[in-house]
């Protein structure tokens, strides 16, 4: 093999990578769109702001119930999308890193499996958010094509 048809091949698979990393962007983004929606507008069964925030301040003890589930909901909802669009990518990522992470912590007394409550899922989308904050929106993204470099 030369050098090359090496650096050919290895320019390929950097491509390769671009496509992949941008549908896990809009992959992770578009599953979080309809958790959000849920919690701020009751769609997809879910039970809307107010229920939310109830339940927020309820069972999982925070004292301003409302503002927890707004904030999660529009994290999840807005950050979705723009995790789709590929939109201040790295500050949307961050937001959802950490808002992930919190919410794992109330499911740390179900154990690690996801089917019995448990945190496994919020941390494992939580490490996923987070490679975009270290990567940015990549190739394929509206940071990309506007010149955002956040």
């Amino acid at each position: 093999m030369t050098a090359q048809s090496l650096a050919s091949r290895i320019e390929d698979l950097a491509k390769g990578t671009d496509i992949t990393d941008t549908l896990v962007r809009i992959a992770a983004g578009a599953f979080l769109v309809p958790h959000g929606a849920q919690k701020l507008f009751g769609w997809f069964g879910g039970y809307g702001l107010d229920a939310t925030g109830q339940f927020f301040q309820a069972q999982l003890g925070f004292s301003h119930g409302y503002l927890a589930a707004l904030s999660a909901g529009s994290v999840e909802f807005f950050g979705g999308l723009a995790l789709v669009l590929g939109l201040l990518t790295r500050a949307f990522a961050l937001a959802v890193t950490v808002m992930l992470l919190v919410a794992s912590t109330f499911h740390f007394s179900a154990g690690f499996f996801w089917t019995d409550g448990g945190w496994e899922y919020p941390v494992l989308w939580a490490i996923l958010a987070l490679g975009f904050v270290t990567k940015g929106g990549g190739k394929y993204s509206l940071d990309n094509a506007l010149g955002i470099r956040l």
